[in-house]
């Protein structure tokens, strides 16, 4: 794109369109028809400038120190150009830039807690460049300190000064040449190296005789399988898709995708390992799947992470999202002992009330969602997929050195009575904001009144039971399963997920639903009807 075009296309840029919750997300490339760029290296300047200066004002630090920013990114094919730009927004705004290049979005975070001068750390702040497991042709930045990633809120005044910035000066040229390059993650597989040796009883090479292969899906987590498990003894042969490449060619780097995950499973019963690891494109989310080919993720990746975790701090509270099943939460409470709190969908939102509950006084070590964002408080409460797959490792070698067992039977064994619905769906209904329908308060506004007239549905109908403690949408019990409508956090549509016993009894369920939002003429319902008729 020449620089005459991305002057055009930023100058059409709605800074506020970019957020994404406690993200920025936007489409760097331009090549998907409907899709116009609107996250253009000059719209990048400016917001990383925003930052420096949102840094600035947040560490209050003497005017003779010079604040210090780290930038890295994922395999995205927009992420070396976003990289520099966000560079010279940040060297424009006066303070020092280090580049990582391609890292993970925990290492990151990592940058501005661990303490070594000679590589430049900590850093006061930290960017990571990428979209999660958004096409090819997105792209996105997430900010962090060393009080962790950086909420709604934030993101949203860091637009709002990238607005100012960019309509003052929307042209910054800055030289590259004060930026200093380190290979950051380096030091971060040697902490994960570390974490896995401490809690093997400092063995070297506590997963020698364990043959793990791991599918990084051309993302950012290739470094796993011969900067981590082959140091610590583990043979890594059939492991896939480890080299970088943004345009994702084999699947979509995610561990909620059946593809990627039909692909590990593949790879693990062809290669008879003992354990498939899988991540998403930056390596905040990660999964399992043990060795006859058993997904260890959403509801069994929660069940496993929370017996580790309740085995270490019995009694503690474990903080989910939403749409996690009731057989989960009989399996925290009444088995592990532990206490199920479910709260709001996101990632950050999950975390974030974690944190909150040890500050009341509730004792929490684990936030997980189903996405498989996961967080324990031991580290510093971020979503780290590697991490979590530490722990997973650290158990399997535990087992192995007391005798307990060998492979990953050891991790499926642990959730052995977890109850899991037979029929699982969810189903999203789109709401036409163009519809006469929609008044002035928008889609959110129409979606609340479908949610309250569901609510009336449900206290008139005797085989329904509306959840007593429920943080988002409307939750209900009924014909030995469940279901939650809720309005999506950014979008206009509201998702519905059931879970039953049957398809009978889904059915039954799904009916109930449309039962009490058929009449709004603004809400798709065409895929609950599909669902209902078979």
């Amino acid at each position: 794109m020449s620089t005459k075009e991305e002057s055009t296309t930023a100058g059409k840029v709605d800074f506020k369109k970019l957020q994404n919750g406690s993200d920025i997300r936007g489409v760097a490339v331009a090549g998907v028809e409907g899709e116009p760029v609107n996250l253009t290296e000059e719209t990048t300047v400016a917001i990383a400038a925003a930052f420096a200066a949102w840094l600035v004002d947040k560490k209050k630090l003497p005017s003779t120190t010079k604040l210090r920013i780290a930038i890295g990114h994922d395999s995205r094919i927009s992420a070396a150009s976003l990289q520099t730009a966000a560079a010279k927004g940040i060297l424009g705004a006066g303070l020092d830039v280090v580049l990582y290049g391609l890292a993970s979005t925990p290492a990151m975070f990592n940058s501005t807690i661990t303490e070594r001068e000679d590589i430049l750390c900590p850093v006061h702040g930290a960017i990571m460049i990428t979209a999660s497991h958004l096409p090819w042709n997105r792209n996105g930045l997430k900010f962090f300190t060393n009080e962790g990633g950086l909420g709604k809120s934030n993101i949203s005044d860091i637009l709002t000064r990238a607005a100012k910035i960019f309509s003052e000066s929307p042209m910054i040229s800055i030289g590259m040449k004060e930026a200093q390059k380190i290979n950051y993650m380096e030091q971060y597989t040697a902490d994960l190296v570390n974490a896995v040796r401490r809690g093997a009883g400092g063995k070297e090479r506590p997963l020698e005789g364990f043959h793990i292969v791991v599918d990084a899906g051309n993302g950012a987590g290739g470094f796993f399988a011969a900067s981590v498990l082959e140091p610590l003894g583990a043979v890594t042969r059939g492991s896939q898709f480890l080299e970088p490449d943004g345009m994702f060619p084999n699947h979509i780097p995610n561990p909620e995708d059946k593809k990627a995950m039909e692909s590990i499973t593949k790879a693990v019963l062809e290669q008879k390992a003992d354990l498939g690891i899988i991540f998403d494109t930056d390596v905040d989310r990660a999964a399992a799947v043990d060795s006859s080919g058993r997904e260890l993720n959403r509801n069994r990746l929660i069940a496993l992470m929370a017996a580790i975790v309740l085995a270490e701090h019995p009694g503690t509270t474990v903080v989910t999202d939403s749409v996690t099943s009731d057989g989960l939460t009989t399996f925290i409470e009444g088995k592990l002992g532990g206490k199920h709190h479910r709260f709001k969908r996101g990632y950050k939102n999950v975390i974030d009330e974690g944190i909150r509950l040890n500050t009341i006084g509730e004792d929490a070590h684990l936030a997980i969602e189903t996405s498989g964002h996961g967080a324990l408080k031991e580290n510093h409460w971020l979503d780290d997929g590697a991490y979590l797959m530490v722990k997973l490792l650290i158990k399997l070698a535990a087992a192995k050195a007391s005798g307990e067992g060998h492979g990953s039977q050891v991790l499926s064994d642990l959730i052995g009575e977890l109850k899991e619905a037979d029929i699982t769906t969810e189903l999203r209904f789109k709401i036409d904001q163009s519809h006469p329908d929609i008044g002035a308060g928008g889609f959110r506004d129409y979606g609340e009144q479908v949610l309250s007239n569901l609510d009336k549905t449900v206290a008139s109908d005797p085989n329904l039971k509306k959840a007593s403690v429920n943080f988002e949408g409307i939750r209900v019990s009924g014909y030995g399963g469940w279901f939650l409508l809720r309005l999506s956090l950014h979008d206009p549509v509201l998702p519905l997920n059931i879970e039953a016993p049957s398809q009978e009894a889904a059915v039954k369920l799904g009916s109930a639903v449309l039962a009490a939002v058929h009449e709004f003429g603004a809400l798709d319902v065409t895929p609950l009807q599909k669902y209902i008729a078979g």
